[in-house]
């Protein structure tokens, strides 16, 4: 079972204009880079689990994956450098947990389609 830390994740406050501010273009690239952080079915996996959580996963993704720690580690830097988790660390560890904004502008651009 994976371990989990509470507040390990800064609040993330949700943006007065979210969406409204962005030209099409602008949104069309937003929703693109998104939905290829989520091209392979190991990161949707790795999301779809940290999005169930209420709070952040320090550790033990691998077990509850049932990947290899390299693999994790490079499906973690893909979705977070998309923007759709946050990792704080956590003494010798990293605290990973949704982007919450993120994932909602994804939804959003989504629905828009």
């Amino acid at each position: 079972m994976a371990k989990q830390a509470k507040l390990c994740c800064p609040a993330q406050p949700k943006p007065k204009n979210e969406g409204r501010g962005l030209k099409v273009k602008d949104q069309d690239r937003e929703l693109a880079a998104l939905a290829k952080a989520l091209g392979h079915p190991a990161r949707v996996k790795i999301l779809r689990h940290l999005a169930r959580q209420k709070d952040c996963i320090c550790g033990d993704l691998v077990l509850e994956l049932g990947l290899a720690q390299a693999t994790v580690s490079q499906h973690l830097k893909v979705l977070k450098s998309a923007g759709l988790l946050q990792g704080t660390l956590s003494g010798p560890s990293t605290c990973y947990c949704v982007e919450r904004n993120s994932l909602a502008r994804l939804q959003a651009g989504i629905r828009a389609l």
